[in-house]
């Protein structure tokens, strides 16, 4: 594993803490350097400034080198050494790192494991409110039902007739209640899987749709509706009226509402239209359950009424939905109802009765709300009513639906308004689902027909029944409406949902003879392109090839494929989704020849981009097929060569991106040669996209040294150097990952001052920065070349940061410096903190010499004197923040890898802290969590020296 991997997943899984110190800036800067997604190509591999050795990300980079040991750096302050003060003459601070026990700091740094509680709280689940209705109580103009108003409405002229004895209660209180509501139960569940049996259970019922037209047709305009009043005729005295005056007083009341007793309601929002009509339908069931079943009738004639509007057009829909809830209410109350009449303690109507099986009050009944629903004068209402109540036809003739069905078709003929009459037979159909089809059956030539029920219908309703489908079309007349339509339609439900197994090759041959047949090449591609889905699903690369040579055989004569792409494009599309063993497609005999159809180049290089990303999202294991090699190389060499000066940015990207996930998945094994070969050979193919060529140094570093210097981006060529040498010093190639390592180096002068990303020209500090802070992280386990000296590497390093022209007033050269500390204190220690396999590092081949940490102290002590000269240099008052920011984080390395138990390293510390606050400028946050962590850490059996230290660093507020 990569040293960068190791650090990186030890920080990430928390082995390694990015936060050793309370140091708020250093915490913020570690996890924008380990997270950032715009360097998530780099080396995330950093020492950490607190926990670890080399340069921390926390520290955001601070390059240094100097002075000792052939190292060519800045003057050095000379002077005693009796005054820490940064200000006035420098003075020489010797270094001694602290020993660091990393396996005893990882385990300290772990979080605690702590027992969860599962209870019903947890902030992550949705809130649910529940909200409580009441029912509104004296609004003026509303419908709502309330006990009190309930007993002193109208009473009901059909329940006091007979001298005020309903024959139908006399006749049910004489029956059990409870066996009669368990034989009510029992029948009205037969009816509802009876209701299923009839269209399946594939079918989708209405309650799916109508939440989703409720979403989906809303409105911000203002809307009106008129609400029933009531009236106040015949309240008092019914039970004394003579017959003939109950009589009069019901149509009186069936006319009442005909006659003003009603009320507009205007500047409506959609909510107070849904509520209003909410409240009516809750009216309805009131008036119903008090058996006030004229009031009820209004309340239907009323919203039905309702329906006539439409002046809010795009609103339409979801009034249909709300206003025939109600009429299926109604309808269902009614039919409720009427059955009741017929069941009592001793019988129960069978599942599917006959009209014989009713009764006679019954039947009289049905006629009578038939009777009231012909009075009503107004045709729009009239014909929704007697829709919802259709039904109960079955009470009073075996043919009575069927009869009843041709009239209110032409009554909907009727109806003036285009989508007031679109909607009606919506609702007639929605009705009479079941006698609709057996109508469809039964018709001579009902092409048109049936091809609006197989787009209509759900997919899985049409699959079940292909075969009863096919019957159908085969029975229908050409000349009428094209056949081949209607089998483009019956593929459409078919890609969609399964057909039965026993029946899907029958489907395939009946389908195809009408298909293969057509001689007009649009119309056979337009209904081939269909099927070839359903072939895909189905059946085996032996169909699929059949489909796919039928298909060339018609579209090949006259170059008829020209005005056909979009259709082809779909074939390949479908035909690549459901293929996604690679070799089986290509070993598909007609596939390479259909491709051969695409001459535009535009078209051809977007049918190659659906291959290669099909093969980059569905190949799982890498792959050396020849087939798959020679196909793709292929098709990756036709993308290639599509790119020209023209071409734009992002489909270079795009097109990069697709043929390095092939290079990718090609692997011989142990077969280097043959590798080797596939990249020359891809190089050679691939030579006008640089990403590419990029990924191809990745994968063979033969060449790297050969192709780097050709790529234009600077921070490219920097980073394929680090990477190609951490690849090589993984693979114990350590002659040729210090010549990497050295090439990178030798480029740092050449970074420019401005560099441009995105279009956009921008400072290249902060990249030159990150480069160099994961250069220094890997430097760490880089050998020393035993002729070069020692940590030849890390001086050349310095001395080309040391020359280098930096920005004024910059202090990314201090945060090197910073960086450089942090690296050569963890070189100091005994094991260093991660180490590549089968690669000796410093540690292993100095073991603790005291020639080799004299050496790395006095690189130290001169990184340290450039330092506080660049902090002597910002005693100015414009620069009194940066001196403050810098001095605070110099100390909290100094804490983190400096033995604190050297008075002048200590003394050094306090001074820093001092300086720190000085001018009012500290982060006073910073600085209690800074000091908190102190005394924490002096509570250590090895940190007992901390103590002192926290005493002596105070803390000033600001004035």
């Amino acid at each position: 594993m990569a040293p960068a991997e190791v650090v990186t997943r030890a920080v990430r899984s928390g082995e390694l803490p990015l936060t050793s110190m309370a140091s708020a800036e250093n915490e913020a800067c570690a996890v924008r350097s380990v997270a950032c997604p715009s360097q998530a190509w780099r080396l995330q591999k950093v020492l950490c400034g607190r926990c670890g050795a080399a340069s921390c990300p926390s520290q955001t980079w601070r390059p240094g080198g100097a002075g000792r040991g052939g190292v060519r750096m800045g003057s050095r302050a000379d002077g005693p050494r009796t005054s820490g003060h940064v200000t006035g003459k420098m003075a020489v601070f010797p270094w001694h790192s602290r020993n660091r026990n990393y396996k005893a700091e990882f385990a300290s740094c772990r979080l605690e494991a702590v027992p969860l509680e599962f209870g019903d709280y947890h902030p992550l689940k949705p809130i649910t409110v529940t909200e409580s209705k009441t029912k509104k109580v004296n609004r003026k103009g509303s419908t709502s039902s309330t006990s009190s108003s309930s007993s002193s409405s109208v009473v009901d002229p059909l329940s006091s007739v007979l001298d005020g004895t309903d024959p139908l209660s006399m006749f049910a209180a004489t029956a059990d209640p409870a066996a009669l509501a368990a034989a009510m139960d029992s029948s009205r569940r037969k009816r509802d899987r009876d209701d299923n049996s009839v269209v399946g259970s594939d079918f989708e019922p209405w309650a799916n749709k109508r939440g989703e037209i409720l979403a989906r047709y809303t409105t911000t305009e203002k809307l009106s509706i008129n609400l029933f009043m009531g009236s106040e005729k015949g309240k008092a005295g019914t039970a004394t009226l003579a017959m003939s005056e109950k009589v009069r007083t019901r149509l009186e009341e069936l006319d009442d509402f005909e006659e003003g007793s009603q009320k507009e309601l205007l500047n409506l929002t959609q909510q107070d239209y849904v509520n209003r009509i909410e409240e009516l339908n809750q009216s309805l069931k009131d008036a119903w359950a008090s058996d006030q079943k004229v009031k009820a009738l209004k309340i239907v004639i009323q919203c039905s009424k309702l329906l006539s509007d439409t002046s809010v057009i795009q609103f339409y829909p979801s009034k249909f939905v709300l206003i025939t809830d109600i009429l299926d209410t109604f309808g269902k109350l009614v039919y409720e109802r009427i059955f009741s009449m017929c069941v009592d303690s001793r019988s129960v109507l069978p599942d599917h009765f006959s009209p014989e099986n009713a009764n006679d009050t019954a039947k009289e009944t049905c006629l009578n709300w038939f009777f009231k629903i012909a009075s009503i004068r107004e045709l729009i209402p009239r014909f929704y009513v007697e829709a919802s109540i259709l039904k109960c036809n079955k009470f009073l003739s075996k043919t009575g639906i069927s009869e009843c069905l041709p009239r209110l078709t032409c009554m909907i003929r009727g109806i003036g308004d285009p989508l007031v009459s679109v909607y009606a037979r919506a609702y007639l159909c929605r009705a009479l689902l079941t006698e609709m089809m057996e109508r469809c059956k039964k018709l001579g030539n009902n092409a048109l027909l049936l091809n609006s029920v197989m787009s209509a219908f759900r997919a899985e309703f049409i699959a079940t029944r292909s075969m009863d489908f096919i019957g159908m079309i085969k029975e229908c007349d050409e000349s009428g409406f094209p056949k081949h339509l209607l089998f483009r339609s019956l593929g459409l439900n078919l890609a969609l949902a399964d057909p039965p197994e026993s029946d899907r090759l029958q489907i395939l041959n009946e389908a195809w003879k009408v298909i293969t047949k057509l001689k007009n090449p649009q119309d056979y591609i337009n209904c081939a392109e269909v099927w070839v889905e359903y072939t895909c699903k189905h059946f085996t690369k032996r169909e699929v090839n059949t489909v796919l040579a039928d298909v060339i055989k018609h579209m090949t004569p006259d170059r008829a494929f020209e005005d056909s792409y979009p259709q082809l494009q779909l074939i390949i599309k479908k035909v690549i989704a459901h293929f996604h063993d690679f070799s089986v497609l290509f070993s598909v005999e007609k596939f390479l020849p259909f491709l051969d159809m695409f001459q535009k180049e535009s078209v051809r290089v977007e049918v190659c981009k659906c291959i290669m990303d099909a093969f980059i999202k569905h190949q799982q294991e890498p792959t050396k097929d020849p087939v798959i090699l020679n196909a793709l190389l292929h098709v990756c060499k036709t993308m290639h060569d599509s790119v020209n000066a023209l071409t734009l940015e992002d489909e270079k990207r795009m097109l990069s991106y697709l043929i390095n996930g092939f290079i990718k998945m090609v692997s011989f094994g142990r077969d280097f040669e043959q590798q080797l070969s596939f990249y020359v050979e891809s190089r050679s193919m691939f030579c006008n996209l640089e990403p590419v060529l990029v990924q191809l140094i990745h994968a063979c570093v033969a060449y790297c040294f050969i192709t780097i210097p050709s790529l234009a981006g600077i921070f490219t060529r920097l980073n394929l150097y680090l990477h190609s040498g951490q690849v090589a010093l993984a693979n114990q190639c350590l002659s040729q990952a210090d010549a990497f390592f050295k090439a990178a180096i030798s480029l740092v002068p050449e970074v420019p001052k401005m560099i441009n990303i995105d279009g956009k020209m921008r400072p290249s500090e902060s990249f030159l920065l990150e480069f160099l802070c994961n250069f220094f992280s890997t430097l760490l386990i880089v050998p020393d070349h035993p002729e070069h000296g020692v940590l030849f590497l890390v001086r050349e390093l310095l001395n080309v940061i040391q020359d280098y022209t930096w920005e004024d007033n910059s202090d990314e050269k201090i945060r090197i410096y910073t960086c450089v500390l942090h690296l050569l204190s963890a070189m100091s220690q005994e094991t260093y903190l991660y180490h590549i396999d089968k690669v000796d590092s410093n540690d292993s081949l100095y073991g603790g010499d005291s020639k080799f940490l004299a050496e790395n102290n006095k690189l130290c002590e001169t990184v340290m004197a450039q330092i506080l000269e660049h902090l002597k240099t910002l005693a100015k008052d414009e620069a009194l923040k940066r001196q403050s920011s810098l001095g605070l984080s110099f100390f909290n390395s100094i804490l983190a890898h400096g033995d604190l138990r050297n008075n002048k390293l200590n003394q050094l510390s306090v001074n820093l802290w001092h300086l720190a606050q000085r001018h009012g400028c500290a982060d006073t946050r910073t600085m209690v969590k800074t000091l908190e962590y102190i005394k924490k850490q002096s509570k250590q059996p090895d940190m007992t020296h901390l103590t002192e230290l926290a005493l002596r660093l105070p803390l000033q507020t600001r004035t």
